[in-house]
């Protein structure tokens, strides 16, 4: 683990004329950042850090179906981050990309949003009339309130926790929740917009079909659809490509020059199969908060007209009590389950259920007196991830993808030799670890190719 007050030097500072691209994730749990340049030899990171958010906050509204988030822990996150780069390096920074969670939603007041003031590093902003971020983990929509929603024109059903969803819950359960705000948008299309003093938000593709209620194939919301039904329109933010720049800042932040580019918020899932995947026979699984195995589409690839709300593949748009040391903990369980080879033992993961089948719930089965060592738990809990995995897109489908390799990703994958073990077992491809895979990383790149 790094330090609290610095960040990791792994490359050469960025000398003048070298192109240089400040790269920012916003992730459930932390904050990421990295500053990439371009070399002779191709990108380099030279330097990362990553804080810990620790924003989760109780919600009055949804009680313990809530899942929200306190912008203020983000962004003070954020601001440590960047507080722990070198000034020289910061100086040199002419791009920013920005990634973040998808689906959730934080709501703002236009002009409001935010309040800038001199730092001993230059300009920081501190939230303002903003709300709580709602995130995609959210679970106060139920089956029987998405149900009561009109049917959207998109190839994505809507989910708990998607933006559309979770505004449609507070116009049917708390109106007077909405009516201080007149922008809404992904927690990382928020800091676009106050980095650039944006008067309305502007949204990636990518964020817009993880609100719900998005046609990708037209790039347009399902206006008609929303306003027969009394959906506000007017928190839909614009939308643009991945890619496209979003505005420039019009002061400096933390050194960054102003005037520098910013690109428009890009989806943290995209990012992070964009910084590794180099090839378009890969799939790309990543396990960190979440799991996803990710296979690129065909060019010219159109998604389904219609939704289809049981199948476990969702097409999202690319580019062109006590206290213990989480380390610890992790070291011990995958040190008893690396030689414990196999077991009788059958644990399904799915705590929260899946999107395509919300009441497929955690269970554990095949419980034997001999089968209950720590070993046999963890070794269990790995087989039950990855075959959840494997049941929603199976080994037939990626090889008639022409999948040729797997890239294994994410912090979860990476510290347990346990999790990679079931993986080979169960998709008979090459698998390659240790790729650097960072949606931080992939957001700069992103920026980085932008000519």
């Amino acid at each position: 683990m790094m330090a609290d007050n610095q960040a990791i030097d792994l490359g050469p500072c960025a000398t003048p004329g070298t192109v240089c691209v400040l790269g920012i994730d916003l992730g459930t749990t932390s904050v990421k950042a990295a500053l990439v340049v371009e070399t002779e030899q191709g990108q380099i990171v030279t330097q990362s850090c990553s804080r810990e958010t620790q924003a989760q906050s109780d919600s009055p509204a949804a009680g313990a179906q809530g899942m929200e988030q306190d912008v203020q822990r983000i962004i003070n996150a954020l601001n440590e981050c960047l507080a722990a780069f070198p000034q020289e390096h910061l100086q040199r920074v002419s791009r920013i990309g920005i990634s973040g969670q998808m689906h959730g939603v934080v709501f703002w007041k236009t002009n409001q949003g935010c309040k800038w003031a001199e730092s001993g590093t230059g300009h920081t902003f501190q939230p303002g009339e903003v709300s709580h971020l709602i995130t995609w983990q959210d679970g106060r929509c139920s089956s029987s309130f998405l149900s009561s929603l009109p049917q959207p024109q998109s190839h994505l059903s809507v989910a708990t926790g998607f933006g559309c969803a979770t505004i449609y819950w507070y116009l049917k359960n708390s109106p007077d929740f909405l009516k201080p705000y007149d922008a809404a948008g992904t927690i990382h299309d928020y800091v676009v917009a106050m980095l650039c003093d944006l008067e309305r938000p502007l949204m990636s593709v990518q964020n817009a079909a993880s609100w719900g209620y998005f046609n990708c194939r037209s790039k347009s919301w399902n206006t008609e659809i929303l306003r027969e039904s009394g959906f506000p329109l007017d928190l839909l933010p614009e939308v643009g490509d991945p890619g496209d720049i979003a505005g420039r800042m019009p002061h400096d932040w933390h050194g960054i020059p102003k005037g520098t580019e910013v690109g428009v918020a890009l989806g943290d899932f995209q990012c992070s199969v964009y910084s590794c995947m180099t090839e378009r026979t890969d799939a790309v699984l990543n396990i960190s908060t979440s799991a996803q195995l990710t296979v690129p589409m065909p060019l010219g690839f159109q998604p389904p007209e219609t939704p289809d709300s049981l199948s476990a593949v969702a097409y999202f748009p690319y580019f062109d009590g006590c206290e213990v040391l989480e380390s610890n903990v992790y070291t011990q369980m995958i040190n008893a389950a690396v030689t414990q080879n196999d077991t009788r033992l059958s644990i399904c993961p799915t705590v929260f259920g899946e999107r395509h089948m919300p009441e497929q719930l955690a269970s554990v089965t095949s419980i034997t007196a001999s089968d209950l060592s720590l070993g046999h738990v963890t070794r269990a809990l790995c087989h039950g991830i990855i075959q959840n995995l494997r049941s929603m897109l199976p080994f037939q489908d990626l090889k008639e993808a022409g999948v040729k390799r797997i890239l294994g990703s994410g912090s979860a994958l990476s510290r347990n030799e346990v999790l990679k073990q079931e993986v080979e077992k169960l998709f008979p491809l090459p698998v390659i670890y240790g790729k650097d895979v960072d949606a931080a990383v992939g957001a700069a790149m992103v920026m980085l190719h932008r000519r």
